[in-house]
């Protein structure tokens, strides 16, 4: 017995969707991002089992799972942990070609926060190097309210 789809030619359409949404970040992301935009400060919080300090702040620790609700001012400084330099632009991209992302360890806080980072000639990006953050001079509570790092 013949399958009728062994007959059919497979054909792949190519194509995007833009699909606009809303996303609520919740009274964790809500309280992260106003902190930011109303006094440029950058929070975590600290699990009480580990102590592990999280920027962006989570709501319970994915290490031992408790609520962490303690809230901890982190350093707007830290350490360029890895980064890449794009040299294409693309509609998804926030801005031209070449930009340039970091992982960045706020001082005080344990893991690293993804940023944009400019202001400096990306040839001279080195993991270990001091960066600062620099804030938008408009900002609207999104996490573009960091323009972007730069070297400290």
């Amino acid at each position: 017995m013949t399958d009728w789809k062994d007959k059919v030619e497979n054909m792949v359409y190519t194509g995007r969707i833009k699909v606009p949404y809303l996303w609520n970040v919740g009274k964790t992301g809500s309280r992260f991002l106003v902190a930011i935009r109303d006094k440029k400060e950058i929070w975590g919080t600290r699990c009480p089992g580990c102590k592990r300090v999280y920027v962006p702040p989570v709501k319970s620790c994915g290490e031992c799972f408790v609520p962490t609700e303690e809230w901890v001012k982190v350093s707007d400084k830290g350490v360029l942990e890895s980064f890449t330099v794009v040299h294409y632009s693309h509609e998804m991209q926030p801005r031209k070609a070449p930009l340039a992302y970091g992982l960045i360890k706020l001082d005080g806080a344990d893991g690293a926060i993804l940023h944009l980072i400019d202001d400096t000639d990306f040839a001279k990006l080195k993991t270990g190097m001091k960066v600062k953050a620099v804030f938008a001079e408009q900002r609207e509570g999104t996490i573009a309210d960091i323009k972007h790092f730069t070297p400290a």
